[in-house]
């Protein structure tokens, strides 16, 4: 990413929503003059505070509060703590000005999406959100949701990448991520089997499922974390989030198949209470490995 990229996306934005017009949302005020209400909105402020919150020169802000006052849009009066310096604040007018604003803006943005598809509107505002926390150094955040459509193709297709990668699992092991995927769908029953996908700004970067293995037990799978998600304690929540289920919903223990080599899992899993049951090496996936079966104990609720 350039500079020039950076300003070329700043001016195609600012055309789109009309930010460089003399007018703003086509009323009688500039998009500064605009801001200058906004902040006011928020409750009555000292000129000084408000020149420095919105970086205006002096003079240019004395001439948009000299403009409110006499449109009857703010109060002015001199500080309680210091009266060399003047208290700013809106009237119900300044208020009814903002608040129209506000309804032409929801408009404006309301026509902007309306020929976008829900999918790619959810593309936008998770871009939107991304931009925001890189500029403003925001820790990042994740959201677990239930399954919508697309995911069980992105679990297969992302558990068939990150194996290959990290474990050299041969296209074997993709397939059997599929039949997975496929059985939860074909059998699945609402009232005791679910499935979470971990999102960060908007993209799916995780996923687990909790399904019936039989009446007292139930079965943890395909937990995945993707590693530019990795430490920021999705997988441990993950798990959680499954072994909190099946317990609320009536298992009485709770399953899981793993192999020896995936330490990241294993550690999540045993501090989750897990502990293993049984091992068997074999060859699966193109490698020789060895099969894991842990087990957990679920309390009640």
């Amino acid at each position: 990413m350039t500079v020039a990229d950076v300003r070329a996306f700043n001016r195609f934005y600012t055309g789109v929503i009309g930010v460089l017009d003399s007018a703003y949302l086509s009323s009688p005020y500039s998009l500064t003059e605009v801001r200058v209400l906004f902040e006011l909105s928020r409750g009555t402020t000292e000129t000084v505070a408000l020149r420095t919150g919105l970086g205006l020169d002096a003079g240019y802000l004395s001439r948009i509060l000299g403009r409110f006052d006499r449109e009857g849009l703010i109060t002015r009066a001199p500080s309680p703590d210091d009266a060399r310096r003047q208290v700013v604040g809106l009237t119900e007018a300044g208020r009814s000005a903002l608040d129209e604003l506000d309804v032409r803006s929801n408009a404006e943005i309301g026509a902007l999406l309306a020929g976008v598809p829900d999918s790619e509107r959810n593309a936008l505002v998770a871009a939107m959100g991304k931009i925001r926390r890189i500029l403003t150094g925001a820790p990042r955040a994740y959201r677990l949701r239930p399954l919508r459509p697309g995911d069980l193709g992105w679990v297969v297709h992302r558990h068939g990448v990150r194996y290959a990668e990290e474990y050299g699992y041969d296209e074997t092991f993709e397939a059997l991520v599929a039949r997975v995927v496929a059985e939860y769908v074909e059998r699945h029953d609402p009232a005791r089997e679910a499935a979470w996908i971990a999102e960060v700004d908007g993209e799916p970067v995780g996923s687990i499922f909790c399904v019936r293995a039989d009446e007292r037990t139930a079965q943890l799978r395909l937990l995945l974390v993707e590693p530019s998600a990795r430490g920021l304690g999705i997988g441990k929540r993950l798990v959680e989030e499954c072994v909190r289920f099946a317990t609320r919903v009536g298992y009485r223990r709770m399953a899981l198949a793993t192999v020896s080599e995936v330490d990241v899992a294993r550690g999540i899993y045993r501090r989750a209470g897990f502990e293993p049951v049984a091992s068997v090496p074999t060859r699966k996936w193109g490698k020789d490995v060895v099969e894991e079966t842990w087990a957990k104990e679920l309390g009640p609720t």
